[in-house]
C-alpha cells in the first residue's frame, strides 16, 4: 500500500476502487466516490485500517454489502485474493403498457405469463393530449379537451379594494364601529380596540379572441377556453374579433358548452372571415375599454397577428390600450412553431405594446397562460 496520497492520487484511487466495487455488485454513486476521495486525502493511505473504515463508511450503504466490500478491499488494497468481476448477463425484460381503456381478453384466451421480469408502464391519454397541438386534434380529442378545460379557472392579479376588512393585527385604521361594539361586553370600556385594512379583489380579465379564417385551426379550442373562463363566474369579459368586434360574454355564460358555443357562433356574423385587428381594437377602446372595462384590467388578445388592416392603426390602438390596462397579454398559437418569428405586419406592430407574449397552441400552454394572468 502506498505511504501517502495527494489529492489527485486519492481521486484516481477512489475512482478505481469504486469501479471494483461496482463490478462486485455494489451500488456506488459518483457522490460516494467523491466523498471517499476526500476522506483519503485526510486519513492518508499508510494505515490500512483507516483506509478500510473510510471506504466502508462512505461507500457501503447496506449491511449485506459488507462481505463483498471486504473481498474487494483485500483484492485492491492488500492484494491477498483474486477478485472475480461479475459480468452482467442479458435479462429478457417484458414491458406491459397499462392504459386507461384496457380491452378485456377474448373468450378462451389465457394471458401469457412472461419468463423474465415485467415492467408495467402506464400510458396517460390526458397527458399526451395536454401537449398536443390543437390543430392536430380529432373530434374525439376536442371532446376530451373540453372536459379538461372545464377544470381551468382564471383569476386576475389582486388589487386593492375600496372596501376595508377587519385587520387581525393591532395596526391600520381604527375601526370605531367594531371598537364600540366590543366595548359593550366590558361595560362600555374600549379594552380591545379594532382596526381595519384595505381589502383585495381580483382584477377584471378581458379576453379578445381572433375568430378569422387564419385562426380556424385554433379558434374552436380557444373559444371553448373562453367559455370555461366565463362560466367560472369570475370578473371576465369575452369578445370575438374578426372584421368587427362582438361581445359574447352573455352568450358564453351558460353552463352547457354546446349551447353556449352555438349562441356565440350565431351572434358573430364574421366567423372564419377576414381580420381587422386595428379597427376591432379601436371599437373596443372607444366603446368599452377606455371608458372603464380595460382600466386596471388584464387584457388578453388571442390571435396569430395576421391583419388585413393598417398596421399603424393597430399600433396606435395597442398603445391606447396599454395606457389604461394593468397588463396586456398576447397569445399566439404560432409561437410554438419551430423557427417562428413575429414577422407578420400586425404582430410586429403590436409587439412593442405587449407585456407578455406567450403560446396558446395546447392545453398545457393555456394552463401556463392562466398562471401568467394571475401574476
Amino acid at each position: 500500500m502506498p505511504d501517502e496520497a495527494t489529492a489527485e492520487g486519492a481521486e484516481r484511487l477512489a475512482v478505481a476502487f469504486a469501479r471494483i466495487l461496482r463490478g462486485a455488485g455494489l451500488d456506488v454513486p459518483v457522490g460516494r466516490a467523491v466523498t471517499f476521495a476526500e476522506a483519503l486525502t485526510l486519513v492518508g493511505v499508510a494505515r490500512s485500517r483507516a483506509v478500510y473504515w473510510a471506504g466502508r463508511t462512505t461507500l457501503v450503504a447496506r449491511p449485506e454489502d459488507v462481505p463483498a466490500y471486504d473481498r474487494a478491499f483485500d483484492a485492491f488494497w492488500r492484494g491477498r485474493t483474486v477478485m472475480t468481476i461479475l459480468q452482467g448477463q442479458p435479462v429478457e425484460l417484458t414491458i406491459v403498457m397499462d392504459t386507461d381503456e384496457e380491452a378485456p381478453p377474448a373468450e378462451g384466451d389465457e394471458p401469457a405469463e412472461p419468463d423474465g421480469p415485467t415492467l408495467v408502464v402506464r400510458f396517460s391519454r390526458q397527458e399526451v393530449l395536454r401537449h398536443k397541438d390543437f390543430a392536430a386534434y380529432t373530434h374525439a380529442e376536442f371532446e376530451e379537451a373540453r372536459r379538461l378545460m372545464a377544470d381551468l379557472r382564471l383569476h386576475g392579479a389582486l388589487r386593492r379594494s375600496r372596501r376595508r376588512r377587519p385587520s387581525r393585527k393591532a395596526e391600520g385604521r381604527p375601526d370605531l364601529r367594531r371598537t364600540v361594539r366590543r366595548s359593550l361586553r366590558s361595560g362600555g370600556e374600549p379594552i380591545r380596540r379594532a382596526f381595519s385594512e384595505p381589502g383585495e379583489r381580483p382584477r377584471r380579465i378581458v379576453l379578445i379572441c381572433d375568430v378569422s379564417g387564419s385562426m380556424e385551426p385554433y379558434s374552436r379550442a380557444l373559444v371553448r377556453f373562453l367559455h370555461a373562463a366565463v362560466a367560472g363566474r369570475g370578473r371576465i369579459e369575452a369578445f370575438a374579433l374578426g372584421t368587427r368586434l362582438t361581445r359574447i360574454t352573455r352568450e358564453l355564460s351558460s353552463r352547457d358548452p354546446d349551447a353556449a358555443l352555438a349562441r356565440a357562433a350565431r351572434s358573430v356574423p364574421d366567423w372564419s372571415g377576414g381580420t381587422r385587428l386595428g379597427e376591432g381594437l379601436r371599437a373596443f377602446n372607444d366603446q368599452w375599454g377606455v371608458r372603464g372595462m380595460a382600466r386596471g384590467s388584464v387584457v388578453v388578445i388571442l390571435s396569430d397577428g395576421w391583419d388585413r388592416g393598417d398596421p399603424g392603426l393597430l399600433a396606435e390602438q395597442m398603445e391606447r390600450l396599454q395606457r389604461v390596462a394593468y397588463r396586456t397579454v398576447w397569445v399566439n398559437p404560432l409561437k410554438a412553431s419551430p423557427g417562428y418569428a413575429p414577422l407578420a405586419a400586425g404582430m410586429a406592430a403590436a409587439l412593442p405594446y405587449v407585456d407578455e407574449f406567450v403560446e396558446g397552441h395546447s392545453l398545457d400552454s393555456l394552463q401556463r397562460l392562466a398562471e401568467v394572468i394571475s401574476r
